[in-house]
């Protein structure tokens, strides 16, 4: 029970609770610690203002060597974001390192709500509104904040 894993995620966890990053919050569900509910608070002036985004987060044994899969629950309209939920964030694949904890996974997607990656678009339809019609792209995103509300 006692894996290098399952000991870094409880150093994760404390520092989550001794010293959150604004705007996120995230804890292992009850009786899993490689499992983790967390919630992204659209950043304030930006499309995605006062939306609660829900996400899960999976830990394997690898972790943190390994990336884990991160995933919004939520509603999401993001050039970044597949209609599955899952993010196309380079530091959860091709720029991983074991000195990112759950505060650094989650500020990251935070930031990248307002600050998509158009190069290497998860969801096309948003990645072409957010390039040639930002007030459409910002009306969906209004509409998924909106939705963020009754999750």
């Amino acid at each position: 029970m006692s894996t290098t894993a399952r000991r870094r995620l409880m150093r994760d966890f404390k520092r989550m609770q001794s010293d959150p990053p604004a705007g996120v919050s995230a804890s292992p569900v009850a009786d899993n610690v490689m499992t983790w509910n967390a919630v992204i608070i659209g950043p304030a002036d930006t499309p995605f203002e006062d939306g609660t985004f829900r996400l899960v987060m999976n830990f394997d044994e690898g972790y943190p060597n390994k990336a884990p899969q991160v995933r919004f629950i939520s509603q999401m309209f993001h050039p970044n974001v597949y209609n599955t939920g899952e993010l196309c964030l380079d530091i959860l694949q091709n720029r991983w390192s074991p000195t990112y904890d759950v505060a650094a996974i989650l500020t990251s997607v935070q930031s990248l709500l307002n600050d998509p990656n158009t190069q290497s678009p998860a969801n096309a339809e948003a990645s072409t509104l957010y390039k040639e019609n930002k007030r459409e792209y910002h009306k969906r995103v209004r509409e998924t904040v909106e939705k963020s509300w009754e999750d």
